[in-house]
């Protein structure tokens, strides 16, 4: 009987057997970063939440994805800071909790949009997550604010969070959908450029 079959088949089975163990610790470490990403994002975020018919750990990983990792206060809270707390100035950090996520600067021709969920449908800028995901996805501007200059949006950074998958894409809409409603601060003159 010929023995090379045998450690071939066992050789086999060594590396497969590696391979589910190193598959399992994988997705254990997987697991264990999502859960400590959720954790930071329920201690970060600025304002309260609302958890009824919305998924807990999607709401706590879509607040690290939008405060510590997609900066989205940075453009969509005008001013992004309270008085006394832009880190910037050296300042403890104080996020501008009244007017959190609900647009208002102004970028040339543009002006952030209000990603807050809107009053009467409750949905993030009043888009489906289905809307919400083709305009990371492709930048599309669905309200088509500037025709003359692209149908696409020119200051929201999508060229980058198209980048990101299905899931954190659900976890920003599910935390978006949990946090209260705002208007914007704006400067006079702009708003009647935000809607």
């Amino acid at each position: 009987m010929n023995k090379f079959p045998c450690a071939y088949a066992l050789a086999v089975l060594f590396v497969l057997g590696s391979v589910s163990i190193v598959c399992a610790e994988d997705r254990r470490h997987d697991n264990d970063s999502e859960r400590r990403r959720i954790e930071i994002g329920f201690k970060i975020a600025p304002v309260p939440l609302h958890f009824r018919h919305k998924n807990r750990s999607l709401v706590g990983l879509g607040s690290y994805l939008v405060n510590a990792v997609g900066g989205c206060n940075d453009c969509h809270t005008n001013p992004s800071y309270a008085d006394g707390g832009d880190p910037f100035q050296g300042q403890p950090e104080k996020i501008n909790t009244e007017n959190y996520l609900a647009g208002g600067a102004v970028f040339g021709p543009f002006v952030s949009r209000n990603i807050t969920p809107d009053a009467d449908t409750g949905l993030p800028a009043g888009l489906t997550f289905k809307q919400f995901k083709e305009v990371i996805r492709t930048g599309v501007d669905l309200d088509q604010e500037h025709p003359e200059i692209s149908p696409l949006l020119q200051v929201m950074p999508w060229p980058s969070y198209r980048k990101m998958t299905t899931h954190e894409l659900q976890a920003m809409y599910e935390y978006l959908k949990a946090i209260p409603h705002a208007e914007p601060a704006a400067a006079p003159g702009v708003a009647a450029r935000m809607r």
